[in-house]
C-alpha cells in the first residue's frame, strides 16, 4: 500500500487553516491547535517536524508554557490521525502465499532510498568509518537487511483476535528470500566508489558527489575542493604536467620512460574509477630505501585521501583469490602488494582482475557466489623482482636507480606525499586537466605499439603524455615481454630442438634418447622436467610443450604433428 502523496498531518493542518509555511529540512511553521489555552491567546510560533529515521512519528513543539507537555502524539490525536498514517510510509501487508510480491515491493522501496545497491549479486550499502572518514562498500547481513527494511515501511499482519491489521516487525523468512536472491531487478547497480571527480564514457566530467545513474558510480568527495577548467587548453595541460613532474623531481628514475610511467600511474590513479581496465604498476629498484614504497604512497594519494594498507604478495592462486575477492567486495581505491621477495608471478586470479571488469567467487562463510567489479588501482613493489610470463603484458614497471651505495643516507628537500595530501584537490585537478585537455583537443593520437585489452587506458593515460612530448610510458611492457626468462627459455629449447631434429616430428621418449647428456638442450630440458634422481619426467615435459604450443619466439614455435596417431609427436616449426 503506497504512502499518500502528502503527509496527512500537513494535509489536516492545511484543511483546518493552521498551516503557515515550510521552514526547510522537514520543519513547518504552524498555528498551534491549542491557541485558545495560551496566555492572552498569543501565537508563539509552533512547529511540526516531519518523520525521519530518528523520529519515526515526527515532532511537535510550541513555545507557549501551556503546551510544554504536549508532544506530537497530541497533534495526531487532535486530528484523529493513526500512528500508521502519521509515519507517512508505505504499508506492507504480510499475507500467506505472497512471498514474491512482498519481496518485490520490499526491494522497490529499498531502491527508492538510493542508499542501498546491488553489487556482484549481493545487497550492499556505503559506509563511512567515523575515525578515518574512509568510505567503503559493505554487504548487508541478514540482520542488517531486516533493520534497513523495517524503517522503509510499516509492516502489518492480520490479527484474528482483534479482526484487524496490527503493526509487526518484518518477518525473517521474507527478508531471507530477498537477501539470498540471485538477482535484483529494482536495486540500482553500484560499479564502485569515486573519491574525486571522474569521467563518463563520453569524456565529460562528473563533478558532483552522490550516485550517478549513467556510470553507476557513487562519488564521495567535496566538489568545492576541485577546480578543473571546463575546456582546458594545451598550455594549461603543459603547466599542469610541469607541476606534477616537480612532485617526482627527487625520485631517481633509471630512464625518462620510467618518469613517464610514474606520471601515467598518477593519471591512472586519478581516473581509475572511470576505466574498465588498467594495468598494474610495479615499482622496482636494486636495493632497499630507493623510494619504491614512497612512490606507491604518492600514487595512492591521487586515488584516495586515505593511506593504503599494503598486503604481502600471495604464495598461491587460492590465497590470491581470497584476498582479491574480500578486498574487491568493499570497492577499495587501491590494492598494493609491498616488498615482493619473488618475481611477480601470474596467479590466475590476479591475471583475471587485471584483464576483466569482473571477478567471481564464493563469499567467505556463505554459500553465495558474488561477481564484483575490478575498478581498483593495483600497485606492487620489490627489489630486483620483475613481472614474468602472463604478467609481463599486464604490468607497467617503474625502475628507480639511486646510483649510490646506501640510498637510505640521501637527503631530500621535498615531501610530495605530504603536499598532495594537504592540497589533494589541487593536484588531482591538475591530473584531470591534462586528460581533459587532450579530450578537448580532439583526442589526437600519437603512433605507438598497441597494448591488447588496455585500449581505453592507453587513450586516457598514455596518449595525453605522448601528446605533451613525453616518451612512451608503456615501453617497459614490450621490454619485459622480450626479457621474460620463460620466453628466453622457450627460445633456447626451440633453437636446440630445431638444430637437433630439423623439420622432423619426434616422440618425447625418442627425443630424449637422441639428446646426449652433454648437449646444451639436455640442460634446458632438465630445468623443466628433472626428477630428484636426475631422470626426466616425460609427462612433465609433455605438459610443458603443450602449454607452450604455438607460442612464437625467434620465428620458431612448437607444433604437434597432425599426421601422427596415438602418441604425440612434436617439431620446431619455422614460420
Amino acid at each position: 500500500m503506497p504512502r499518500s502523496d502528502e503527509n496527512p498531518v500537513i494535509t489536516a493542518l492545511k484543511a483546518s487553516g493552521r498551516y503557515k509555511q515550510p521552514l526547510g529540512g522537514g520543519k513547518h511553521a504552524i498555528l498551534c491547535p491549542w491557541l485558545h489555552e495560551h496566555l492572552n491567546q498569543i501565537d508563539n510560533d509552533a512547529a511540526y517536524f516531519e518523520p525521519n529515521e530518528f523520529f519515526p512519528l515526527g515532532g511537535f513543539k510550541c513555545r507557549q508554557g501551556a503546551c510544554a507537555h504536549r508532544r506530537v502524539g497530541a497533534l495526531h490525536d487532535f486530528f484523529e490521525i493513526s500512528r500508521v498514517a502519521a509515519k507517512h510510509k508505505p504499508s506492507i501487508l504480510v499475507q500467506p502465499g505472497e512471498i514474491p510480491r512482498i519481496c518485490d515491493v520490499t526491494e522497490r522501496e529499498l531502491a527508492k532510498t538510493f542508499r542501498h545497491y546491488q553489487r556482484g549479486g549481493v545487497i550492499v550499502t556505503i559506509v563511512t568509518d567515523p575515525s578515518t572518514q574512509d568510505s567503503t562498500v559493505k554487504q548487508l547481513s541478514l540482520a542488517g537487511l531486516i533493520r534497513a527494511v523495517a524503517g522503509l515501511a510499516v509492516w502489518q499482519r492480520f490479527d484474528k483476535r482483534s479482526n484487524g491489521w496490527v503493526i509487526c516487525d518484518p518477518p525473517e523468512k521474507y527478508i531471507r528470500v530477498l537477501h539470498d536472491a540471485t538477482s535484483y531487478p529494482h536495486l540500482p547497480l553500484l560499479n564502485g566508489i569515486a573519491r574525486q571527480p571522474y569521467l563518463r564514457p563520453d569524456g565529460s566530467l562528473v563533478t558532483e558527489p552522490g550516485y550517478d545513474l549513467e556510470t553507476c558510480m557513487f562519488g564521495v568527495f567535496n566538489a568545492d575542493d576541485f577546480k578543473i577548467p571546463l575546456t582546458p587548453s594545451r598550455q594549461q595541460a603543459e603547466q599542469a604536467l610541469a607541476v606534477l613532474s616537480e612532485l617526482l623531481s627527487e625520485f631517481t628514475f633509471k630512464t625518462k620512460q620510467d618518469l613517464a610511467a610514474a606520471l601515467a600511474a598518477i593519471l591512472t590513479a586519478t581516473i581509475r574509477s572511470s576505466l574498465p581496465l588498467a594495468p598494474l604498476f610495479h615499482s622496482k629498484a636494486h636495493s632497499i630505501s630507493s623510494g619504491k614504497s614512497y612512490l606507491c604512497e604518492l600514487i595512492t594519494a591521487f586515488v584516495t585521501p586515505q593511506r593504503g594498507t599494503p598486503h604481502a604478495f600471495p604464495a598461491d592462486d587460492e590465497e590470491c583469490r581470497k584476498i582479491l575477492l574480500a578486498e574487491l567486495l568493499t570497492a577499495p581505491a587501491v590494492v598494493e602488494f609491498d616488498n615482493l621477495t619473488t618475481d611477480l608471478v601470474p596467479h590466475k586470479s590476479l591475471c583475471t582482475v587485471l584483464t576483466s571488469e569482473f571477478i567471481s567467487g564464493r563469499i567467505l562463510g556463505q554459500s553465495k557466489t558474488a561477481e564484483v567489479g575490478t575498478r581498483t588501482l593495483f600497485l606492487s613493489s620489490g627489489n630486483n623482482v620483475d613481472p614474468v610470463r602472463d604478467m609481463t603484458r599486464r604490468t607497467i614497471t617503474i625502475t628507480l636507480d639511486p646510483t649510490c651505495e646506501i640510498p637510505a643516507t640521501r637527503e631530500f628537500r621535498k615531501q610530495p606525499v605530504r603536499d598532495v595530501r594537504a592540497n589533494r584537490g589541487r593536484y588531482v585537478s591538475l591530473a584531470l586537466t591534462i586528460i581533459r585537455a587532450w579530450i578537448c583537443a580532439g583526442r589526437p593520437k600519437t603512433e605507438c605499439k598497441t597494448i591488447a585489452t588496455y585500449y581505453e587506458w592507453s587513450d586516457l593515460c598514455r596518449q595525453p603524455l605522448l601528446w605533451l612530448g613525453l616518451p612512451d610510458p608503456a615501453v617497459c611492457i614490450f621490454e619485459s615481454i622480450s626479457a621474460d626468462p620463460d620466453r628466453e627459455q622457450l627460445g633456447m629449447i626451440l633453437l636446440g630442438w630445431r638444430d637437433r631434429f630439423g623439420n622432423e616430428a619426434v616422440l618425447i621418449r625418442d627425443a630424449l634418447k637422441r639428446i646426449s647428456f652433454d648437449d646444451e638442450l639436455w640442460e634446458f630440458i632438465r630445468d623443466i622436467a628433472a626428477e630428484k634422481d636426475g631422470s626426466i619426467n616425460k609427462n612433465r615435459l609433455g605438459w610443458w610443450l603443450k602449454r607452450n604450443e604455438g607460442r612464437v619466439v625467434n620465428g620458431l614455435r612448437f607444433v604437434r604433428d597432425e599426421s601422427s596417431r596415438g602418441s604425440v609427436k612434436w617439431k620446431a616449426q619455422v614460420l
